[in-house]
């Protein structure tokens, strides 16, 4: 623990020197907060019982590990610049898990002792600082992986782009107006970004059939929910958002698919993405359908509430639209923007 880390820290740095350096390395997990979201608590124990055995079996002998509290481990070893850095990297790997649905992996940072520090609260730091460097990089190879998935989506598909900003945007101003974590907005507006990313499996003629598909054409339509989640899984830096992606096409009754998941078994934002892509296919012109206005398309909302749609959902997305100055006081957003966002959705 944090405890035995200082404790050992000092005593080594009162023997290190440059021919005999240390270096201090330490992890946060990437996607764990997900994985309780998820899974559950306990399951969440579980997964940082595994990764904690498997970081001290990898290191035996050459390093010593550290559970620093939540979901950030630390490593202490004597090694040079190149030895700590196969130390780092044997420890990340160790730190890592996946699954249908999850991808768990770390960031991390290393100081080394005591050319970058002298104080274990120095040291501390100077890994510390590093590790959220890390995390910033993860974070816009996250953007790089999303743009690259919808420029494809975009090259299949051109119609889509328009529909997938609207969706995006909406999304993420209505989770925000129901007072959701900024990470849980963050997450949901992603997410709604790649809800059709699965599309890109699903042949032209169908997307773009002007009449009414034939049951076979629908299975394959129904296919991409499961399609997006395969494609998000396999990037880690999206892996979080696959479960909203696999489920945004559940309805509140159970009729939906691919799961046939009802009420409260639904994430959450899944049914805030399914409500923004149900009024940007309503409000939007489709090869086999007209559009309708934002009047009709909030009445048809209102009249599939609870049985589509979660109610909650609905509500707040109707006063977002209606009521855009009260749904998003506090948000920065003026009476102007907010109107924009509903007009470019029709």
């Amino acid at each position: 623990n944090r405890r035995a880390l200082m404790r050992d820290l000092d005593s080594r740095l009162a023997e290190a020197s440059e021919e005999r350096p240390l270096i201090l390395a330490l992890f946060d997990l990437n996607g764990f907060k997900q994985y309780n979201d998820t899974f559950g608590h306990p399951a969440g124990d579980a997964l940082l019982t595994r990764l904690g055995d498997r970081l001290h079996r990898a290191l035996d002998g050459s390093a010593t590990a550290y559970r620093m509290g939540g979901d950030e481990f630390c490593v202490l070893a004597i090694a040079d610049a190149s030895g700590g850095a196969a130390i780092a990297r044997q420890a990340a790997t160790a730190l890592s898990e996946r699954g249908q649905a999850f991808a768990i992996d770390s960031s991390y940072g290393v100081a080394h002792l005591p050319i970058e520090a002298s104080s274990a609260s120095d040291a501390l730091c100077v890994a510390d600082q590093r590790m959220y460097q890390c995390k910033a990089e993860r974070a816009s190879a996250s953007r790089q992986s999303t743009d690259v998935l919808l420029q494809v989506l975009s090259e299949h598909s051109p119609s889509l782009q328009e529909h997938i900003g609207e969706v995006a945007q909406l999304s993420g101003m209505l989770a925000t107006s129901l007072g959701l974590p900024k990470a849980d907005v963050a997450r949901i507006e992603l997410a709604a970004e790649l809800h059709d990313v699965g599309k890109v499996a699903i042949p032209d003629t169908i997307l773009q059939k002007p009449g009414p598909l034939d049951g076979d054409e629908w299975d394959f339509i129904r296919r991409h929910t499961e399609i997006g989640e395969r494609i998000v899984t396999a990037a880690p830096s999206l892996a979080h958002t696959a479960e909203l992606v696999r489920s945004h096409h559940e309805r509140y009754d159970g009729t939906g698919y691919p799961d046939g998941l009802a009420g409260e078994e639904i994430p959450f934002g899944a049914s805030i993405i399914a409500v923004c892509d149900a009024f940007g296919a309503m409000t939007k012109r489709r090869p086999y359908s007209d559009s309708i206005s934002v009047a009709d398309a909030l009445c048809e909302l209102r009249r599939s509430r609870g049985s589509h749609f979660d109610p909650r959902v609905v509500d707040a997305f109707c006063k977002l639209i209606e009521e855009p100055d009260r749904a998003v006081a506090g948000l920065g957003l003026t009476h102007a923007s907010s109107a924009r966002a509903a007009a470019g959705s029709a």
